[in-house]
Parts: C-alpha cells; sequence; structure tokens
C-alpha cells in the first residue's frame, strides 16, 4: 500500500470569504456551515488567511483586520505530517494549496482523525491474515 497524501484525505468544497468582507459575514457562514477555520482570500482568490469565531467574537472590522496565519500544505504533501499541525491546540484545519496559493481543499482535524483510524484498521487486518 501507499502513503496517504492529503489530496487523498481533503474536503474539495471549501467555504471561503474575502478579506475585505465584514465580519459579520464571517461570523455567519462558520455558524450556518458549522465549520470552526474559514479561508481568507485576496481579490485574485488567492489564500492569505484563516479566521475562527475566537478571532471574530468581538471583531466589527473587515476580516483581514483580524486574520491569522494560515497552515497550509500541498495536495502531494503525505497526510500524517500534518498531524503535528493539527495537534497544535490551535489550528483545526490545514489549507490545502496549489503553487499559486489558490485553495483547492481543506484538511481539518477529524478528517485526519478518520483517515489514521482507516489506516490503522487495514493494516490490523493485513497483519492478522
Amino acid at each position: 500500500h501507499r502513503v496517504l497524501l492529503c489530496e487523498d484525505i481533503m474536503s474539495r468544497d471549501v467555504i471561503s470569504v474575502d478579506e475585505h468582507a465584514p465580519a459579520d459575514q464571517a461570523r455567519h457562514l462558520l455558524l450556518d456551515h458549522n465549520i470552526r477555520t474559514l479561508p481568507v482570500t485576496d481579490a485574485e482568490g488567492g489564500l492569505v488567511g484563516v479566521v475562527g469565531l475566537r478571532e471574530l467574537t468581538k471583531a466589527t472590522d473587515a476580516v483581514r483586520a483580524v486574520m491569522s496565519k494560515a497552515g497550509t500544505a500541498s495536495p502531494d504533501t503525505p497526510a500524517m505530517s500534518l498531524l503535528p499541525v493539527l495537534t497544535d491546540g490551535r489550528s483545526h484545519a490545514v489549507v490545502i494549496v496549489d503553487a499559486e496559493r489558490r485553495i483547492i481543499g481543506l484538511i481539518t482535524q477529524t478528517d485526519l482523525l478518520a483517515a489514521a483510524a482507516r489506516v490503522h484498521m487495514a493494516d490490523t487486518t493485513l497483519a492478522a491474515a
């Protein structure tokens, strides 16, 4: 079997918000879609950061004023290499980007945990055979 890559487990329908959008719009997107991390894009659609409810709690400005640096990876990055980022206590997702920093996917803690469980179960089944 081969190494599991980010492109194998990433969510492809990524909801994002423009950096100039009001904080209220970002709050609504997070709550309406029940997500924890919202990628923030520039006018060309490139990733410039991420925002979550914690940053938006008291924000009244545009999203750009409260966004933080995004954890990123490429589609061909081994998925398990995201483990340190997604277990740091601060990051809930890693944004998968192409060479121009356009968003092509997102991997959450839950995505990585589910993939690790599938790999573990497959390894356990092979070992028992």
